[in-house]
């Protein structure tokens, strides 16, 4: 299982995230460019000292990204609020990449069209979104409970 971020543009949500990746054993791929400078301190404090324990990918484009995928074959699952599927529906496989997209806008539809899956996490319609580090804990969590014994 693998967590990919398509150019993140809050420092401290993706410091969370990698947080979550190392204690959960879980490699994390960022899709550049991110909206902010690894070193930010915003960054660092939210991932605290489990920044050293993390696998992280660091891809410098969308498409450099999308080829490494392809030639590992891994199938590439978006979560997005304009997903078809209900995450909870969705059967996931050990080999999976789970993407989620920038915090103020997603991804662009070429980006989308791409996602072997398209799931959504149902929430109440006069609201947004859910934060994209709890949106990432939510997703992770049932997709390791489906593929880890």
């Amino acid at each position: 299982m693998r967590i990919a971020l398509y150019q993140p543009d809050i420092p401290q949500n993706t410091g969370t995230i990698l947080r979550l990746c190392a204690c959960l054993d879980v490699e994390a791929h960022i899709i550049e460019p991110a909206g902010f400078p690894i070193s930010d301190r915003h960054f660092r404090r939210a991932g605290m000292d489990y920044l050293d324990q993390v696998s992280i990918v660091r891809h410098d484009s969308w498409r450099h990204f999308e080829e490494w995928r392809r030639e590992a074959g891994h199938r590439l699952a978006l979560f997005t609020t304009r997903g078809a599927v209900p995450y909870l529906e969705h059967r996931y496989d050990a080999n999976d990449i789970l993407m989620f997209g920038r915090e103020s806008a997603g991804v662009p539809d070429d980006v989308a069209a791409a996602a072997d899956a398209r799931l959504v996490i149902p929430m109440r319609q006069d609201l947004r979104s859910i934060n994209l580090a709890m949106t990432v804990a939510m997703a992770l969590g049932e997709a390791l409970r489906q593929t880890r014994e």
